[in-house]
């Protein structure tokens, strides 16, 4: 399979992973081949991007971080458990089950290189991002060693870090260009919202709400909402922020347009010792693809390939399967290039 921004999407591809609603139902099942109203109603959802097969790539498997059960199970619940948490009733809120699946997913996997995108709309977008900020913290704190209950802690603080968010403006959460001072100062708030919608649910702890209230400080204290600066900061809700930051670079977030993910590790490693301590970075990039496997590539010599594996530690020179011209599989040139081994050739850009 291959990663295909929607704008490029031809009638006659082959989906290659279930396109979601909102509310976790199957719009596009696996191995649909897409017709033009299905592509014009992907535009109109909001969607980026999608994975296609043919026969180039059908052998390329794209795996995330935890199962597609799990997902769809977790965007429900983080939904359903906003609406309760900001309605104030006195329903509990249960994601024990939901925060340990997810956390043992994570745990069984020896080897994590995240390349998969989650293909969220217009409609699930903070739901799935609240989602992916909980796989990303879990995978970083297993990178640094964290035991299973503060793993399982910090998912779930990572998992309702953004719960003060829903009851903004949708003209603001949705907006990708710069905000205005009144649009920004609007937003500031969420912090401290979800800090004070947290710690009145006896379920949840005080750490749980910090991490909803600290995610956005900076380790050289011009963040906010309090101004914390390094050790004063919670170390989950720096692992958090880190985690959002990022999921925020990739899927565009209020005042971040979206970039590609190699843009995004570079601004994480220009972020280093301003936004976030720089051990954090270098655990959190050894997970990262800057180039992710299924993504269509050009490359220096002028190539044109798809991404096909990774080389763990070396984010920026991934495996590369090329083709002459465009990707059709009646040519029969195909070649391999692992650019660990080709040191003259890289990526110049991912084709969108």
């Amino acid at each position: 399979m291959r990663e295909v921004s929607v704008k490029r999407l031809t009638e006659g591809d082959i989906l290659a992973k279930e396109v979601y609603s909102a509310n976790g139902k199957i719009l596009l099942s696996k191995g649909v081949v897409l017709k033009p109203l299905y592509i014009t109603r992907l535009q109109e959802l909001g969607v980026s991007g999608i994975y296609i097969d043919d026969d180039l790539t059908s052998d390329i498997i794209i795996e995330d971080v935890i199962s597609d059960k799990h997902r769809q199970e977790a965007i429900a619940a983080i939904e359903k458990s906003c609406k309760i948490i900001q309605s104030k009733r006195d329903n509990e809120i249960d994601l024990k089950e939901l925060i340990s699946n997810i956390v043992q997913d994570i745990l069984f996997k020896n080897e994590i290189m995240i390349s998969l995108m989650d293909m969220r709309n217009v409609d699930n977008r903070v739901y799935a991002h609240s989602v992916n900020v909980c796989v990303l913290a879990s995978v970083l704190g297993k990178g640094m060693g964290l035991p299973v209950d503060k793993l399982n802690e910090l998912a779930l603080g990572a998992l309702l870090h953004d719960v003060g968010i829903v009851n903004l403006p949708k003209e603001v959460i949705n907006k990708r260009g710069p905000l205005t001072k009144e649009e920004k100062d609007l937003y500031h708030t969420h912090t401290a919202q979800g800090y004070d919608l947290i710690r009145k649910k006896t379920e949840t702890s005080i750490i749980t709400a910090h991490m909803a209230y600290q995610h956005h400080e900076w380790t050289n204290g011009k963040g906010y909402p309090r101004q914390l600066k390094g050790a004063a900061i919670h170390p989950l809700a720096e692992i958090v922020a880190v985690a959002d930051f990022y999921d925020c670079l990739i899927h565009g977030s209020p005042g971040i347009p979206r970039v590609l993910p190699h843009v995004a590790c570079e601004i994480l490693m220009a972020n280093t010792g301003i936004r976030f301590r720089q051990e954090l970075i270098h655990i959190f990039l050894q997970y990262i693809a800057a180039y992710p496997t299924g993504y269509t590539v050009k490359l220096n010599n002028g190539e044109t390939g798809v991404i096909v594996g990774q080389n763990k530690g070396l984010p920026t020179r991934p495996i590369v399967r090329v083709f002459d011209g465009e990707i059709n599989p009646k040519q029969v040139r195909v070649i391999e290039y692992d650019l660990v081994r080709e040191r003259t050739l890289f990526v110049e850009y991912i084709i969108e």
